[in-house]
């Protein structure tokens, strides 16, 4: 009996360490926090040091940042490409809700080979959403933003009190000044733009670290223009792992990126900010798979197998949260109804389609398992037919469904009503459908993607497109799976 006790003394004893040394993780500050939410454009899962299994990419303040924080393994953008990801992102809505499917016009690829007429496009986040950048505000933060906006004319009319080079276009001309970029002036020939953006913030933050901030930092690289510094891509021109020119450009501007990450890290700390700043880093999508391959995923940026959707990310604030790496499957809708009970505000009004993740974040609270879903009622043209990893050489996405269901992705194509359905576990690489040998996982996932498309009123485009030709098409296909490949 003695021994059984004392068994249980010492259980008990260790049980309460844990939750001690929780509990030192926990949000113990009674100042609002700031928050700092870095989006890079089009940076693949693949990109990152601390992901990268072929040893090109450079990013050791992104890796210091995964080293000190939670480094999701299963985290995902809301959509494949840049608008439609960020209108998740700052709506914490779907994308059936807002309408933003695509970057306009969702007709894309030969007319000839599409069989249905496509569901139309919103380009702008409609004035009635009440933004992530509006819930600060309402909160008491001052609210910046520093580089690509996209989903309106001027992300000031949207939330935000400060704006640094952020309208509705995805790219600007060059990286390399003059940018003739709205609400950024152009700086001295040959300044590089993410340098002058970060600096732009740095300063932005100087003046406002009186008061809680909400600093938006959405990169416009690593997107194309394929531009780097040219000291930096030399570099890469000789690795044994970089494939070509363009490979060594996009690796010297992930580095480059990386490089204003840990500026914007250092700054933090030398303005005793830090310890009491919240840092997310993301992606808005996948990589573009012809630029860098996103093995061991399949696919790329605008396609929604995982190589499309799969994003990094890294939650860090030291001595709140415990530094860890995390399999919990997350989509950055999850974003707005975690950073709106951090900083308490209200949004009991607000239709939200993520969870709230600060249980998670802070204590290491297991969310409830629930499902993730992506929609896409439109067609995106292949980029390149060998590399994209498509469902065909003609489109990255054809209109269809896709959801995540712990293990289980499905996918639904509208234009013929098929099915995917792939074992994440045991083929991360989607390389072996299970659609045909698993009738009831099927059945069961279907059910329950067509009960959430009714919920969230998810059109499904059904009109016939007139100018489809199925002989031209079955030519076209035949014609792109026969050229040689880009590399």
């Amino acid at each position: 009996m003695r021994v059984a006790n004392i068994k249980r003394q010492v259980s008990r004893l260790s049980s309460l360490l844990v939750t001690t040394l929780l509990t030192s993780y926990a949000i113990a500050t009674t100042q609002p926090p700031n928050v700092v939410l870095i989006v890079v454009d089009d940076l693949g899962w693949a990109d990152v040091g601390y992901n990268d299994h072929t040893g090109v990419f450079q990013t050791p303040n992104i890796d210091a940042l995964a080293a000190k924080g939670i480094a999701f393994t299963d985290a995902y953008a809301g959509a494949a490409n840049c608008a439609p990801s960020r209108a998740v992102l700052m709506s914490g809505q779907y994308s059936p809700r807002h309408g933003v499917y695509t970057v306009s016009p969702s007709a894309r690829g030969n007319d000839k080979t599409r069989k249905l007429i496509p569901e139309p496009n919103t380009d702008i986040l409609a004035d009635e959403i009440v933004t992530l950048a509006e819930t600060f505000k309402s909160a008491g933060y001052t609210t910046g933003s520093f580089g690509k906006w996209h989903l309106g004319e001027d992300a000031k009319t949207q939330g935000f009190d400060h704006n640094v080079a952020g309208h509705l276009k995805g790219h600007p001309k060059s990286y390399f000044s003059p940018y003739d970029l709205p609400f950024l002036e152009n700086g001295p020939e040959g300044e590089y733009l993410p340098n002058r953006i970060t600096s732009e913030l740095l300063s932005w933050i100087g003046k406002v670290k009186s008061q809680p901030f909400f600093a938006y930092v959405p990169y416009y690289t690593v997107h194309t223009p394929l531009q780097a510094i040219d000291s930096v891509k030399q570099k890469y021109l000789s690795h044994p792992r970089v494939r070509n020119e363009r490979h060594a450009t996009y690796a010297a501007m992930v580095e480059l990126m990386d490089i204003n990450i840990g500026r914007i890290v250092r700054h933090l700390d030398q303005q005793a900010l830090l310890q009491n700043t919240l840092v997310i880093f993301t992606s808005d999508n996948g990589g573009i798979r012809s630029i860098a391959y996103q093995d061991p995923l399949r696919g790329g940026k605008g396609g929604y197998y995982e190589g499309g959707t799969r994003v990094p990310l890294v939650v860090s604030w030291p001595k709140q949260v415990m530094p860890r790496i995390d399999n919990t499957p997350v989509i950055n809708a999850d974003f707005y109804p975690t950073l709106a009970n951090l900083i308490g505000a209200d949004v009991s009004n607000q239709v939200l389609d993520g969870v709230d993740l600060s249980g998670l974040w802070f204590e290491q609270q297991a969310i409830a398992e629930r499902n993730l879903y992506w929609h896409f009622p439109i067609y995106l043209q292949a980029y390149n037919p060998k590399a994209d990893q498509s469902k065909d050489p003609l489109f990255r996405t054809r209109p269809g469904s896709t959801m995540r269901q712990g293990k289980w992705k499905l996918h639904h194509y509208f234009e013929d009503d098929s099915y995917e359905l792939y074992d994440l576990e045991n083929d991360l690489g989607e390389h072996v459908n299970l659609a045909g040998h698993l009738p009831d996982v099927v059945t069961r996932l279907k059910a329950e993607l067509q009960q959430w498309r009714e919920a969230v009123d998810a059109p499904v485009p059904t009109q016939l497109n007139p100018k489809y030709d199925a002989e031209f098409t079955a030519k076209l296909t035949a014609q792109k799976l026969l050229k040689p490949s880009r590399k």
